[in-house]
This record gives structure tokens, sequence and C-alpha cells, in this order.
């Protein structure tokens, strides 16, 4: 597939750059591309996505910190799938199915992420994703600091325990798997928005 990536020379993008190649995609201008990833900053995502639509090209994007709602109407008008993900690691995929499950047993619950002091948003888009599949609103606590690439600890208290569910990404080769797979299924997603990795993974 001819892949145009926004962000190619951010932390992110300059791993997805060789996974792609490797895969057998080949990245292009996006006058050219059959689909865009996106990995780069909240101030630019929204644009990116924007151009790509206009342009008739479907979307991958792995940049968290806007609201992709609008621009998944414009998706469903230009009949084009926009896919979203607050996380393209299918373990963090995991934690939030398994943090789930166990606040059916233990609904008091907080949430740590940590992430390295240039992520400019906070809380992060997974611990969001989290918080909206446990009861009430669990508070989230946003650490960033250097020497930190992305981790996250899910804290389900009962009396007398403690359960913690946590994944942890040491680098950013964690997302490529996740980004082939979104790439692989994009030509069969509905037009308009689809959010979270877990829709098309096989986890059944």
């Amino acid at each position: 597939m001819r892949v145009a990536l926004f962000g190619r020379g951010g932390k992110v993008g300059s791993v997805l750059a060789p996974a792609l190649e490797a895969a057998g995609h080949e990245l292009v201008d996006l006058g050219e591309a059959e689909a865009m990833v996106d990995f780069t900053a909240p101030e630019a995502v929204e644009a990116n996505v924007r151009t790509a639509l206009d342009a008739g090209v479907p979307c991958v994007v792995g940049t968290s910190g806007w609201d992709p709602a609008p621009l998944g109407e414009l998706a469903a008008e230009r009949s084009l799938a926009l896919f979203v993900a607050p996380n393209f690691a299918v373990g963090a995929v995991l934690m939030l199915r398994l943090a789930a499950e166990a606040a059916r047993y233990l609904p008091r619950a907080e949430i740590v992420e940590l992430h390295g002091e240039t992520k400019k948003d906070a809380p992060s888009g997974t611990a969001r994703a989290t918080a909206a599949l446990l009861p009430g609103e669990p508070t989230i606590h946003s650490v960033r600091l250097p020497g930190l690439v992305a981790h996250q600890e899910v804290l389900l208290g009962g009396e007398g325990q403690l359960l913690t569910i946590r994944h942890d990404a040491y680098s950013r080769e964690a997302y490529a798997p996740g980004v082939l797979l979104a790439l692989e299924k994009l030509r069969s997603l509905p037009p308009g928005l689809t959010t979270g990795l877990e829709n098309i993974l096989e986890l059944d």
C-alpha cells in the first residue's frame, strides 16, 4: 500500500517508517497515497486529517489530545474510513479489557499513567479510554519525566486487597504491529470514525 506518513521525523514516526517499509508498504506524498498515518501533535493532527480526507485518502491516527468526532462526520460524508486509537500496543488493549473485567468485582479504581516529559497531553488518551470503561469517574494521575516511554497502572482496591494491572511500552516498536493491522483492516472499515484497536483485533 502507498502510505503518507505524517510525523515521520518524530519519535514514533521514525520507528514506524522502517517498519512500514519492511512490511511492504511504500512511503509516498499525500497526493500519491492510498492511506495516511498520523503520529504528530495535537495542534497539527486536525489539519493533517482534514487535508487527507479532502484528498480522498482514508486515515489511521495515533495522535492523542484532540477530538476526532467532527472529522469523523467529514469522513462519513466522503465515504472514507477514519481510524483513531489512543494506543496501538496490543498489550495496552489487553490491559483495558482486563481492567474493565476486574472492575465488575473491584469497582474502586484509580489510574496512574507515566510518559516522557515531551508528551503534551495529560491525561493520556489511553488513560481517558481506560477511565471510560470503569465505573464512576476514576481519578487519573499523570506523570511526565525523562526516561519514560509509555506506562500505565490501573489500581483496583477492595477491603484488604489491591489488584494492579500494568502495561509498559519500553520502546515505540510496540506500536508498529497495531498500525500495520489498522492499515490491513482500513479498507474493510465502515465510512466515518472507528475508535480503538480493540475494534479490529480478534480477541474473542
